[in-house]
């Protein structure tokens, strides 16, 4: 009889380890069906075919490319108080400009790149008497980061602004939400598209989603924060990361990420 058992209990751990491995072999397969067939999707996204020129309520998803300082949907030119490379900075730069009438602003220019939180406050430390108004020009990047420097921004009761012929795109309208006051120009450029997460390969498909749906939380929770209606979140899940999608005037004022349209 008890050999019986024996038999039993081993057969039972062999189906078991048995369909573990199948399990783990089905898995694998996911992951690297899902691999090719994000390698063999053309443009990573199907925005080849996305029109070029400005952007009309209902048609606002443009090609987003991060490194062009000046995109083709844009078509107002940057005033002469802001001097806007060829091509977008690495990471952020930091610099005081007179905007005449408007008074001085803190202008921020560049990618938001890893450590940027850190040397904004400590530039922001640096100045005997910060002006209260901070402009943007940025194709966005580290979320995080983005996410810092606006937290500083807000602690320090800062507004936000955005000028003719300038982009906030990305990562970048998080900064841009934590003006205590946060107006942009109609002629400005404010776009959202999905976060990229760069996830091991290697990494179960059930962890790569919980760090993703970590991160919609981390981003939902700081809008809350910031007094933005998390809804504007529809936006970027919507659009694919490679594409850009502006947001027009009803939409920016509806989600109270801008408080004023100038113009």
């Amino acid at each position: 009889m008890f050999s019986e058992r024996l038999d039993t209990s081993r057969i039972n751990i062999q189906r078991s380890l048995k369909w573990v491995l199948v399990a783990q072999a089905i898995l694998a397969a996911l992951l690297v069906l899902s691999h090719l067939q994000a390698q063999w999707t053309p443009g990573g996204g199907g925005n080849d075919a996305l029109p070029s020129g400005p952007t009309t309520p209902g048609d606002q998803v443009r090609h987003y490319d991060p490194s062009r300082s000046f995109p083709d949907f844009m078509q107002t030119p940057a005033p002469s108080t802001v001097k806007i490379p060829g091509d977008m900075p690495p990471r952020l730069q930091f610099e005081v400009i007179d905007r005449g009438e408007l008074g001085e602003a803190i202008f921020l220019k560049g990618r938001i790149s890893s450590g940027d939180a850190e040397r904004f406050t400590s530039f922001l430390a640096s100045l005997e008497e910060a002006p209260k108004v901070v402009s943007l020009h940025s194709p966005g990047g580290n979320v995080s980061e983005a996410f810092e420097i606006g937290r500083s921004l807000r602690a320090a009761e800062l507004d936000t602004t955005m000028l003719p012929g300038l982009v906030c795109l990305s990562s970048c309208p998080y900064v841009f939400a934590a003006g205590v006051n946060r107006s942009t120009s109609k002629d400005a450029a404010v776009g959202m598209h999905q976060h990229y997460y760069d996830t091991p390969g290697y990494m179960p498909v059930f962890l790569a989603v919980e760090e993703i749906q970590y991160g919609q939380g981390e981003t939902m929770e700081y809008l809350i924060e910031m007094g933005i209606d998390p809804g504007l979140m529809v936006h970027s899940l919507n659009t694919p990361p490679k594409e850009i999608y502006i947001l027009v005037e009803d939409e920016l004022l509806g989600t109270r990420l801008a408080t004023e349209i100038l113009d």
